[in-house]
């Protein structure tokens, strides 16, 4: 999933602040100490996001708010991020790996009080795959028999997907071809359910930034309903009365803010307004790590920070460019002198060690070679280079990485690049058109498996947003799928990375650590791969406060 920023302006976050607080914090304490005491949670999530619809949603950031008010079949167990029982109890798959049956609980409902159904997961899989929707993640349900036909236009009718209601509680699910992975994979919020009948009262069902997830109109299914958004503010969830495991469910109510400058939320955070933020200013990392501050949660995270070429703007079409652009990035640099974060230099897109699968492809710093494919492409020393801009969403971080990677192509290949920056919302409109030439971008794995990164580069996923299309990388990646040998599969992933390696689509940087600040009285909260927190089990323990 991508992400889009680290780090809004001090004003804004304390706009949403003081809105939250109001006169009565003076006297009744900060957020966190009024937090502590009633159940409420106060936490940093770097942007606005760009919807709540869980078909639209393209960034992690989104997905951490979405998945507080809609539960799929199954759902990210909290410490390892392997798939545990949600709306649905139990499942089983036949003995051909292609049919798979999900039994949903009979106590599950909607923040409406309407039963959740079978049916429910009908709509959304059909809707999910509508051409008309464009959602970025429509590919994933590609594994369904006639997904991708249905997707691709292929076919029209809906009711040719591989998804049929048994009952009212009996999902069952047929594959195009065997997907060993599937439980992880449909945790994702591709595959959570809809309400139809509230879909359906504000506009077309495949109408894009529809109000039905504004708050008073959505219903979901999760531990929190939505109670309040104040855009560019705050998003204010309160614990639902109808969630069938609501018991479980500890915390009265939580508030996400947008707050996408870390020096921002970092202050927040020191003057007792957040519980957790998403990031730390990479200035602040060491110095907390030499105090052993209490408050540092630095964890290891599946995700990779990339430069996007876009192919059709030249000479980006060129693969020599692209890849002496890439070559003549000192990642080993960037990591130990610009982000400071226990981050590794990344030579390949997919992380090492993913579900056993480490890339053996790497693009390596080669000064000479970056300068002798320039001079092939007919800009030797940059000479005729044209004007190219680099574009990075507003986050000081990456303006910090984007100037580094600035001066290396201009003292390395005597190339001028201009950098310009956009916020969250209309960098992710950028990418999704192609309205770029070069940009700072970021994956994070959705589930335990290479395919969360190698898929998403083939010529129709959603979330390519290069233009990239190579016809060799489809087949590899399709007979990956239809491949139940993991070695074998594996395999075919090797040739995958160095595809990626030869063509340069994306210019890989360095793989994630993450480092951010969270209260010792938030409990119940781990970190894991995935970097997704589950809020049915946190808790805030105001005894362990410092």
């Amino acid at each position: 999933m991508a992400t889009r920023s680290l780090f809004q302006p001090l004003l804004l976050a304390a706009v949403a602040l003081t809105g939250v607080c109001g006169a009565g914090c003076t006297k009744r304490g900060t957020a966190v100490e009024t937090g502590n005491r009633d159940q409420i949670l106060h936490l940093g999530n770097l942007s606005e996001p760009t919807d709540l619809d869980p078909h639209i949603i393209s960034s992690q950031q989104d997905f951490h708010i979405v998945m507080a008010f809609f539960e799929g079949l199954l759902q990210y167990d909290p410490k390892t991020s392997e798939p545990i029982p949600a709306v649905a109890e139990r499942w089983e798959v036949a003995a051909d790996n292609l049919t798979w049956t999900f039994h949903l609980r009979s106590t599950a409902k909607w923040s409406n009080g309407d039963p959740v159904q079978a049916h429910d997961f009908v709509f959304a899989y059909q809707r999910m795959l509508m051409p008309a929707l464009g959602a970025e993640y429509a590919s994933m349900l590609h594994a369904l028999k006639n997904g991708k036909a249905f997707h691709t236009g292929k076919i029209t009718d809906p009711n040719a997907i591989g998804v049929r209601a048994a009952d009212d509680h009996t999902l069952v699910l047929t594959l195009e071809h065997p997907v060993p992975y599937l439980p992880t994979m449909i945790c994702h919020s591709a595959w959570y359910p809809l309400h139809r009948a509230t879909v359906e009262k504000f506009g077309r069902i495949d109408q894009r930034g529809s109000p039905w997830t504004r708050a008073g109109n959505l219903v979901g299914n999760g531990y929190f309903t939505l109670t309040e958004w104040k855009p560019n503010q705050f998003i204010r969830g309160t614990k639902s009365q109808t969630y069938w495991d609501r018991d479980q469910v500890k915390l009265n109510e939580v508030y996400f803010y947008p707050i996408e400058s870390a020096d921002a939320e970092e202050r927040s955070f020191r003057s007792g307004q957040l519980h957790v933020t998403s990031t730390i200013p990479t200035s602040k990392v060491a110095v907390y790590k030499a105090e052993q501050s209490p408050f540092l949660d630095p964890t290891v995270l599946l995700a990779t920070y990339v430069f996007r070429f876009n192919v059709n703007v030249p000479p980006l079409n060129d693969a020599r460019v692209r890849r002496a652009l890439a070559m003549a990035i000192d990642r080993e640099a960037i990591a130990r002198d610009v982000v400071r974060g226990g981050q590794l230099p990344a030579g390949n897109f997919c992380p090492p060690n993913v579900a056993g699968f480490t890339a053996t492809a790497h693009l390596k710093t080669d000064l000479a070679a970056a300068k002798a494919l320039l001079a092939a492409a007919g800009f030797p020393e940059g000479r005729g280079f044209p004007k190219l801009e680099l574009l990075f969403n507003t986050n000081e971080g990456h303006r910090q990485i984007a100037e580094a990677v600035q001066q290396m192509w201009r003292t390395n290949l005597g190339l001028d690049i201009g950098l310009y920056n956009q916020e969250a919302k209309v960098w992710n409109d950028s990418m999704r058109t192609l309205n770029y030439q070069i940009a700072r971008f970021a994956w994070v794995g959705d589930y335990l498996d290479p395919s969360t990164f190698l898929d998403i580069m083939t010529s129709d996923n959603g979330n390519n947003q290069t233009g990239w299309k190579n016809v060799e990388y489809d087949r590899l990646i399709a007979e990956a799928r239809e491949t139940s040998d993991t070695a074998k599969r594996y395999e075919l992933y090797q040739r995958c990375e160095q595809i990626l390696v030869e063509e340069c689509p994306l210019a890989p940087v360095y793989f994630y650590a993450r480092n951010n600040l969270r209260r010792p009285e938030v409990k119940g909260w781990y970190g894991n791969l995935l970097d997704h927190h589950s809020l049915k089990g946190v808790y805030l323990d105001a005894a362990a406060a410092r």
